[in-house]
C-alpha cells in the first residue's frame, strides 16, 4: 500500500510547542511570528522535514498558515479545511476564514501597536511579503525577516530526503531537454533578460527531464535553477541526488549554499517569477549588480501545453485507470456494504490500481468519505477517524494515480442503499454543473474564470454553492494540481490547447453528506460550425473514463441535451473499456452505462 492510515500527531503536544516557540519569540524580541504550509518551493506535498505548520498545530491540510503571537493565535484556511481544522487544532488557535479575510487585514485588527511580525524569507514569496508590507506601510506593524522559529524548537526534526534523482525519457516527455532548453531560452531573450531564476521543480523536472520522490506522491525532485538566454542551466541541489544520471551537457550542478551567492554576484537583467520565488532570494539580487524583470516562470504554460507525445500517455494512462476503477465500482456494486469501512475502500481501489503492474504510487491520498466524512472536502481516513460505511447515504471517492504515461484524478459518489431525495436533487445539480463544462464550446482567449460559473449555475439556482474551485491543472507524470490553468473565480490564465484540467463541481451539507463528480478534460481546438463567424473557438475532450451512477441521478431534472451527453459518455466507457476488461465485468459495465 502506498497510503498509510496513521493518526496525526496527537494536538496534546501542541500547547507545549507553542509555549516553546512563543519563548524563541522573545527571545528574538518578536511579538508575532508566520507559520506557513509551504516548503522554498511553495508547493502543495512538502517533505516531512517542512511539515511546521502540522508539528505546531495539527492541522494536516494541504493549504493555510498560522500567526503566533503572545497571546493568542490564527490559523489561516480556506473553504475546503473549516470543518477538518475544527477537529485537528486545540482551541488556542483560532480558525480564520481565508482568502475572505486577509492577513494584513487581520495584523491590523490584531496586532499591537508597534509590533514587529517575523517570518522566514525562504518560506514566503516576493508578492507576499511586498503585498503584506505594502498594505501594512501607514501602519507601526513591521515585519522582520529572521530565522525559522519552528526549526528552532523541533529537535527531531526530520532529515531532508535523499532519494536519487531519474530520466523520464524523451518517448514520454516527447521533447528531449536540450530542445527544451533552447526553448525556454529563447522565451527569455525575448522578455530581454539575460536569465531566469526558477524555483519551482516541477518546472524544472519538466524542463530537464527528471524525476524523483522528495515529497510524497508527486515524482519530483527539490533544486533551484538558473537558466540562461542561451540554454544552459545552473542547477542548485544535493548533487549526491545526481550521481547515476547522466544530465545534458548545458547543465551545471551546484550545492544548495551556492545559491545565494550565485545570485549576489549576477550582473545582467534577469527574469524572476515574484508569485514564487522565495524572498530570501529577492534579498540575494537586491545586494547585487542585477537587473530584474518580473514575469510568469518561463515553463509553466510551455509544461501546460502538452505535447503530442504526452497527450498519448494521458489516454493510455485514463483507459488503464478507469479499467481498474471499472473493476473497483462493479466489486463495490456487490459487495457485503454492512461490513465494509473507509479504510477497505481505500485499500480495495489501491489493489485494483496496482494490479496494473504500471502504478508508479497514487497521486494524492485517496479520499473516502461516507456520509458526514463525504463533507469534509479534503478528508483523509486515518485508524482514529475511519468508520463503516453509512446506510442510506452516499459515499464520495476522490482518487488518482500516477504511471509514467500521465497523471490521472478521478471522483465518484456512490449510492449506500436508498439515499434521501436531497442528496439525488444534489447529486443531479452537480452533474449538470459537471455536464455544462463537458460540453461548452468558448472563444479563443477566455480563463477559467469566464467558464466557472457554468458549474455552479444548476446549484445557484437552488441556493446553494461549493467553497472550492470547479477545476484545476494537472502534470504529466509531474503534479496532480499543476498551475498556472484552473477553472476558478481566481484566475486570469487564457486557456490554451493542450493544458489538462479537472472539472469537479460539488455540494456539501456539513454533517451530513458530500457530492461530487470529476473527470479530466483537455482543451482542444473546436471544429468550425456551418453558420460560424469565423472565430477561433475551444473546446474540452473528455479524457477520464468510467460510469456515472445512474441510480443517483433524477432524470426528469435533466434535459435532453445533457440526457444525450450523458448517454454519449457513457458508451464512450463502454465502447473504450470493454476491450480491456474481462466477462462478468463487461456485463455489470453494460448495466451501469445504460441510456437514460
Amino acid at each position: 500500500m502506498f497510503q498509510n492510515f496513521d493518526s496525526p500527531q496527537s494536538v496534546s503536544q501542541s500547547p507545549t510547542r507553542l509555549r516553546m516557540l512563543r519563548a524563541w519569540m522573545a527571545e528574538q524580541r518578536l511579538n508575532g511570528f508566520l507559520v506557513p504550509r509551504t516548503d522554498r518551493h511553495q508547493g502543495e506535498y512538502v517533505a516531512s522535514c517542512d511539515e511546521r505548520l502540522s508539528w505546531l498545530t495539527g492541522f494536516t491540510g494541504s493549504a493555510g498558515f498560522a500567526c503566533v503571537f503572545e497571546n493568542m493565535a490564527g490559523i489561516f484556511i480556506d473553504g475546503r479545511y473549516r470543518l477538518q481544522v475544527l477537529d485537528q487544532v486545540t482551541d488556542e488557535f483560532t480558525p480564520v476564514h481565508w482568502p475572505e479575510t486577509q492577513l494584513q487585514d487581520w495584523l491590523k485588527s490584531t496586532a499591537k501597536a508597534g509590533a514587529f511580525i517575523g517570518f522566514d524569507p525562504w518560506l514566503h514569496t516576493v508578492t507576499q511579503i511586498e503585498t503584506l508590507r505594502q498594505d501594512l506601510n501607514e501602519t507601526d506593524i513591521t515585519l522582520r525577516a529572521c530565522p525559522n522559529g519552528v526549526d528552532a524548537i523541533w529537535e527531531d526534526q526530520p532529515t531532508r530526503p535523499q532519494g536519487a534523482a531519474w530520466l523520464h525519457p524523451d518517448r514520454l516527455s516527447g521533447e528531449a531537454s536540450a530542445e527544451k532548453c533552447l526553448r525556454i531560452g529563447a522565451v527569455i531573450s525575448a522578455l530581454g533578460a539575460n536569465a531566469s531564476v526558477i524555483t519551482q521543480p516541477d518546472s524544472l523536472c519538466w524542463l530537464l527531464n527528471i524525476r524523483g520522490s522528495d515529497v510524497p506522491r508527486t515524482p519530483i525532485i527539490q533544486c533551484f535553477a538558473v537558466i540562461s538566454s542561451d540554454g544552459n542551466v545552473t542547477l542548485f541541489c544535493d548533487p549526491l541526488k545526481f550521481s547515476k544520471v547522466n544530465l545534458n551537457f548545458n547543465v551545471n550542478l551546484l550545492d544548495w549554499d551556492n545559491f545565494a551567492p550565485y545570485l549576489q554576484s549576477f550582473e545582467g537583467k534577469i527574469l524572476i517569477d515574484p508569485s514564487s520565488m522565495p524572498h530570501a532570494a529577492m534579498e540575494a539580487l537586491e545586494m547585487g549588480p542585477s537587473e530584474t524583470i518580473r514575469s510568469i516562470d518561463p515553463c509553466a504554460l510551455p509544461k501546460a501545453c502538452k505535447n503530442n507525445v504526452e497527450l498519448v500517455g494521458a489516454r493510455a494512462a485514463h483507459l488503464r485507470d478507469g479499467a481498474a476503477i471499472v473493476q473497483f465500482l462493479a466489486w463495490f456494486d456487490t459487495a457485503d456494504k454492512s461490513s465494509l469501512s473507509e479504510i477497505d475502500i481505500v485499500e480495495k481501489l489501491e489493489g485494483f490500481r496496482a494490479a496494473t503492474k504500471l502504478l508508479h504510487d497514487i497521486s494524492f491520498d485517496t479520499i473516502s468519505g461516507s456520509g458526514p466524512h463525504g463533507a469534509i472536502v479534503h478528508y483523509r481516513v486515518n485508524y482514529d477517524t475511519n468508520r463503516k460505511l453509512d446506510s442510506d447515504s452516499v459515499l464520495l471517492v476522490d482518487s488518482g494515480a500516477q504511471y509514467h504515461d500521465g497523471t490521472t484524478d478521478i471522483t465518484r459518489t456512490l449510492p449506500l442503499g436508498k439515499p434521501s431525495h436531497e442528496m439525488v436533487q444534489a447529486f443531479t445539480r452537480v452533474l449538470q454543473g459537471m455536464i455544462a463544462i463537458s460540453q461548452v464550446r468558448f472563444p479563443k482567449g477566455l480563463t477559467g474564470r469566464d467558464l466557472d460559473a457554468l458549474a455552479r449555475a444548476p446549484l445557484w439556482a437552488a441556493g446553494q454553492d461549493y467553497d472550492h474551485g470547479t477545476g484545476h491543472g494537472v502534470g504529466s507524470f509531474l503534479s496532480v494540481h499543476e498551475g498556472p490553468q484552473r477553472i476558478s473565480r481566481a484566475t486570469d490564465v487564457v486557456l490554451e490547447p493542450g493544458m489538462i484540467l479537472s472539472n469537479e463541481p460539488g455540494y456539501y451539507r456539513a454533517g451530513a453528506f458530500g457530492i461530487r463528480t470529476e473527470n479530466l478534460i483537455l482543451v482542444q481546438p473546436a471544429p468550425d460550425l456551418p453558420g460560424g463567424d469565423n472565430r477561433i473557438m475551444l473546446e474540452f475532450e473528455t479524457i477520464t473514463y468510467a460510469p456515472i451512477d445512474l441510480r443517483l441521478i433524477d432524470a426528469k431534472m435533466l434535459t435532453r441535451k445533457e440526457k444525450n451527453w450523458l448517454n454519449t459518455y457513457h458508451h464512450a466507457v463502454y465502447s473504450k473499456l470493454s476491450p480491456i476488461l474481462d466477462g462478468p465485468i463487461i456485463q455489470w459495465l453494460a448495466q451501469a452505462t445504460a441510456e437514460i
